[in-house]
């Protein structure tokens, strides 16, 4: 089994997760939290794209597999990013 489309994923969700905090600053969970969210969101967006079939196929090394990896890592630790702080932000309201 090859790990490095897993690497790439969750780093690429750290980096989602941070870029969506910064963007949406009173949702942000400081940089940990952001790292953390997006980790976990790059590793799970990552995987659902190749279960859904839009990724190249897992393990791959190819062009087009690192850029999955890339995409939907980043995006998925964006995303999900973006709901923990929303939820956050609409808790802390009450």
């Amino acid at each position: 089994m090859n790990f490095v489309p897993l690497i790439i994923q969750l780093i690429c969700g750290a980096a989602g997760g941070n870029i969506a905090g910064s963007l949406m600053k009173k949702s942000s969970l400081g940089t940990l939290g952001n790292s953390i969210a997006g980790i976990v969101g790059g590793g799970l967006g990552g995987q659902l794209l190749q279960m859904l079939g839009a990724g190249a196929p897992a393990g791959g090394l190819d062009v087009g597999s690192l850029i999955s990896s890339i995409l939907g890592g980043g995006v998925g630790g964006g995303v999900l990013m973006a709901i923990i702080g929303i939820i956050k932000s609409a808790l802390a309201k009450k």
